[in-house]
């Protein structure tokens, strides 16, 4: 096998939600109490490129379904070194409002996405409410312009979008999610986006309540856990314990970034 170039892997924390246990698991809780939600956007960097793993959500959104928006999750990559601007790959793990609200703030980027989001996102399902919730639907009109304007590239399995740097279909959640598996010094590192929202729903066997299938929703925990040289490697896609787990990128940026491609705290 040829050597593979690493990266280095940021989460960047925009926003969250104060919430209950119960929320989180179908089913319910037997022992509610606090269990609050982050939500992020990832960075990919290195060789020369900056690949962004989803773009977050609008202060008009955040305040519409009450979520606690603590910054302009675009506006905050400049703290890590990247303009919008100038970012040519956006991978969107899914369609869901959370992941690909702010997507006009990338004005060159060509999107990567699992064609069978787009799908069910204009398909016959979205007349129930219980599955359209999560989807914006201006989001979605916007990712099918930006189809007619060549801009975005859909797939229908595993793709190779840079060396070292692999899309992994995991429906369950949504009907086309994907996670990302990212070449890096400590080994791959896995990001898991909303194919286990916390590390309790994959570690547990426990699904998250907002899914297409469950059956689907676990097989994919253990695809993140073939994808993943251990646990240690899998990073849920709004779990708050990842911002104390990793190292911050710097001290003026405790609890708004960490690195992901250094070993968590044990």
């Amino acid at each position: 096998m040829t050597d593979l170039p690493t990266y280095e892997v940021f989460a960047l924390r925009y926003a969250m939600r104060e919430a209950m246990r119960s929320d989180h698991f179908i089913g319910g809780d037997p022992h509610d109490g606090p269990m609050p939600m982050d939500y992020f956007l990832w960075l990919i960097r290195g060789g020369g490129r900056s690949i962004v793993v989803d773009s977050g959500f609008t202060a008009e959104v955040a305040a519409r379904r009450k979520r606690t928006f603590l910054r302009d999750p675009i506006d905050a990559l400049r703290l890590l070194g990247v303009e919008a601007e100038t970012v040519r790959d956006v991978v969107l793990t899914h369609l869901h409002y959370d992941h690909v609200g702010n997507f006009h703030r990338f004005p060159v980027a060509t999107f990567h996405l699992q064609e069978a989001d787009l799908h069910f996102a204009c398909g016959r399902h979205m007349r129930y409410g219980h599955l359209r919730h999560a989807f914006e639907v201006e989001d979605v009109v916007g990712i099918v312009r930006l189809n007619f304007a060549e801009r975005v590239r859909l797939y229908t399995g595993q793709v190779d979008l840079a060396p070292g740097i692999t899309l992994h279909p995991a429906p369950g959640h949504s009907a086309g999610l994907q996670f990302v598996r990212v070449n890096t010094v400590r080994g791959a590192v896995v990001l898991a986006s909303d194919v286990t929202h916390f590390y309790e729903n994959m570690e547990k066997g426990r699904p998250f309540p907002t899914c297409v299938s469950v059956a689907d929703m676990l097989e994919s925990h253990d695809r993140l856990r073939a994808a993943a040289p251990s646990p240690a490697h899998i990073v849920p896609g709004h779990d708050p314990l990842v911002m104390r787990r990793y190292p911050a990128v710097s001290a003026e940026l405790e609890g708004i970034a960490v690195r992901l491609d250094v070993p968590p705290a044990a």
